[in-house]
């Protein structure tokens, strides 16, 4: 896959809601692109679009927009820029962006392409991208995609099963899942799962280490009740940096309220760097309906830690 784009144009505007209008080069700062009106301290910095979304606009609405109209700030021609995810990189001619949002919503009363013919490509294609490394850009320039996977452990806890007494069948539902939340979301990503017994140190190292291996997640299943080899809980809270409790109390008391049982669950939810951490029962059965919640925010929480206002 080419995932390398060519600066066709580089595009400046004054005042927000009106079209920008190309430059020999735009500064990107810290705040974004100098002297543009849409440069900031927020995640929305730069903005790009690329040349195949401005041609099939055009040939589906008879037109003849120019670059810059949409109010890109660059425009490329290349890799699919709508295909990217929060976390890619473009690199290149001494500069860094990292993109933080696809697309938009539509100000349709604001928008002039809106206005005209009904639609508007930017809400859809269009990508936004902050300013990691400062310096000129200019058409010409060539930028390369450096793709973000987002890296996910997922450890069973069970003196039996890294023994090989049984199948373990709680690891592999959690994989399950987390692959169909990536999937559902269309982010690159990959999965590691692993068995180790109920050892206090075994789990210390085994989640330090995925820490330090740059993990984005991590999800252990097994001890987290009230027995003695029962470990997962100790050893986890202490590693975290922030705990996020309200996550497993909202699960404890929705189950808990028809059984009882779910109440004696000591799982905890939090961070570790910029590790997501989270300590799930042993049951198949309990896997499911805690990552049926636990995904309903966890894209939110990836935009949350990475500074992303996704609201």
């Amino acid at each position: 896959m080419d995932t390398s784009v060519k600066v066709l144009s580089v595009n400046v505007s004054d005042a927000k809601g009106t079209a920008k209008h190309p430059v020999d080069f735009i500064e990107l700062n810290s705040t974004g692109v100098k002297g543009d009106a849409h440069s900031g301290m927020w995640h929305r910095q730069v903005s790009l679009l690329g040349v195949e979304s401005i041609e099939k606009f055009n040939a589906a609405n008879n037109l003849r927009i120019k670059y810059g109209d949409f109010a890109e700030n660059i425009t490329t021609k290349g890799f699919c820029l709508y295909e990217c995810i929060p976390g890619d990189r473009l690199v290149g001619s001494g500069v860094e962006l990292e993109v933080t949002q696809i697309g938009k919503l539509c100000h349709a009363d604001g928008c002039a392409i809106f206005s005209q013919v009904g639609s508007c490509i930017m809400p859809r294609e269009g990508i936004f991208a902050r300013v990691l490394k400062t310096g000129r850009l200019k058409a010409g320039d060539e930028l390369e995609l450096i793709p973000r996977t987002y890296k996910v452990k997922v450890v069973t806890l069970s003196d039996r099963a890294s023994r090989g007494d049984y199948e373990d069948r709680s690891g592999p539902e959690v994989v399950r899942l987390v692959n169909q939340f990536f999937n559902d979301i269309g982010w690159r990503h990959s999965v590691n799962s692993t068995i180790i017994p109920d050892d206090a140190a075994t789990l210390t190292s085994t989640v330090v280490e995925a820490k330090n291996n740059g993990y984005d997640l991590l999800i252990t299943t097994g001890g987290t009740g009230i027995g003695p080899r029962d470990v997962a809980p100790d050893v986890v809270r202490p590693l975290l940096d922030k705990e996020i409790p309200g996550i497993m109390e909202m699960i404890r008391m929705k189950y808990g309220a028809d059984k009882p049982n779910a109440l004696i669950s000591r799982s905890i939810a939090g961070v570790m760097g910029s590790m997501f951490v989270y300590t799930l029962p042993g049951s198949v059965k309990a896997v499911g309906e805690y990552m049926q919640e636990i995904i309903k925010i966890q894209k939110h929480l990836f935009l949350m830690l990475m500074g992303i206002d996704s609201h």
